[in-house]
């Protein structure tokens, strides 16, 4: 069976641009479009074509809108409506470097307010990247009819603020809305980029504000254990890393924080202790096979390989092994040794394993 190409979309950010640039078009020549091709970020030589939702004036103002279309992706933007408000305030001044293009954030943009993301605090949420392909997309239209003055866009979401709520915006201090992404104008499908900038960006908002202990989760729920066992950390230290477990562990060490606990459950931990650098990616039986052997090995009893094999997951796996702590603080201890190597030994690396109703199975603080 042939596999099924996945789609590429594209970015909030190159909706936005693309709104924008369909409203100089409105405002400079009369013409409401049904589409527009914007310049992508990695090739300028590449262009993306984005349908215009609507495009429509008042009074001395475009107001246009595009579906976000994050391709095969999943993402909570898909199919949001990206809109840009265009203005043009011609100046007497003549030439293209008399042009002036001002970005702002509207409805549905978050505002961003704490430090350590690409935009300082107090500014709206809208990376350089965006702001790149915004500028350039009305340059485009204007530049060539000789426009001198400035040129306002303020982008907006009209559903952003309800949207953001299904995001970690505001745990890295966006509140209000969403951020307008994007470091190439595209969306590959099912690629890392995303998550990983995601807990790059979470963690240089903890650096920036002042943690240098970082507590690792795979999820929410293991997130919310940890926050109940540790009430006294602020809330930026709780950094919810997926299956990324060595690009974590590379990142906590680059920006130098000094110690990172890893609050995992059983299963996540199985994967961690065998060195999976993304744990998505390892194949149960053969995870299974080594914890199996280290249970035969550390209990002298050989009959634990075939019981722990047979198991259909980790977590099941789990029933026979509770019986076992040697065995599950094998595992730990393994998961921590990998968590150094992967951050090169430069931090110092702790563990916790939870069962699944929150009991504590291992304790590296208590060995």
């Amino acid at each position: 069976m042939k596999k099924k190409r996945l789609r590429a979309g594209f970015t909030t950010g190159a909706a936005a641009a693309a709104a924008a640039k369909a409203g100089a078009i409105l405002l400079a020549k009369g013409q409401s479009v049904g589409s527009v091709e914007i310049r992508l970020l990695t090739d300028p030589t590449v262009r993306k074509t984005i349908s215009i939702e609507d495009c429509r004036r008042e009074g001395n103002r475009a107001i246009c809108l595009v579906i976000k279309d994050a391709g095969d992706d999943p993402d909570v933007t898909h199919k949001a409506e990206i809109g840009a408000m265009v203005s043009l305030r011609p100046s007497p001044e003549t030439g293209p470097e008399r042009m002036d293009t001002v970005i702002e954030g509207g409805t549905g943009v978050g505002r961003v307010t704490k430090p350590g993301l690409e935009v300082s605090p107090g500014q709206p949420a809208i990376n350089p990247g965006p702001c790149r392909m915004i500028r350039e997309a009305v340059e485009e239209i204007l530049v060539p009819l000789g426009f001198s003055g400035t040129v306002t866009v303020e982008v907006f979401v009209p559903k952003g603020e309800r949207l953001a709520e299904k995001t970690l915006n505001a745990r890295l201090g966006i509140i209000g809305g969403l951020s307008i992404l994007g470091t190439t104008g595209l969306v590959k499908p099912l690629s890392h980029g995303a998550y990983t900038a995601t807990i790059r960006s979470a963690m240089n908002v903890a650096h920036a504000s002042g943690s240098r202990h970082l507590v690792l989760t795979t999820g929410r729920r293991s997130e919310r254990f940890a926050q109940d066992r540790w009430p006294g950390l602020p809330e930026e230290a709780f950094i919810q890393v997926g299956d990324y477990f060595q690009t974590s562990l590379a990142g906590a060490a680059e920006l130098q924080f000094e110690a990172v606990t890893l609050a995992v459950f059983f299963g996540k931990a199985v994967k961690m202790a065998q060195g999976v650098p993304h744990t998505h990616a390892a194949k149960s039986r053969q995870t299974l096979h080594r914890i199996g052997r280290w249970a035969a090995d550390i209990t002298g009893k050989p009959e634990l390989l075939a019981h722990v094999q047979s198991a259909n997951t980790a977590r099941h796996s789990l029933m026979t092994l509770r019986e076992y702590p040697e065995v599950i603080a094998r595992v730990g201890e393994e998961m921590i040794r990998w968590a150094r190597r992967f951050a090169r030994d430069r931090i110092d690396v702790k563990g916790i394993i939870f069962d699944y109703d929150a009991t504590l199975l291992f304790d590296s603080e208590e060995r």
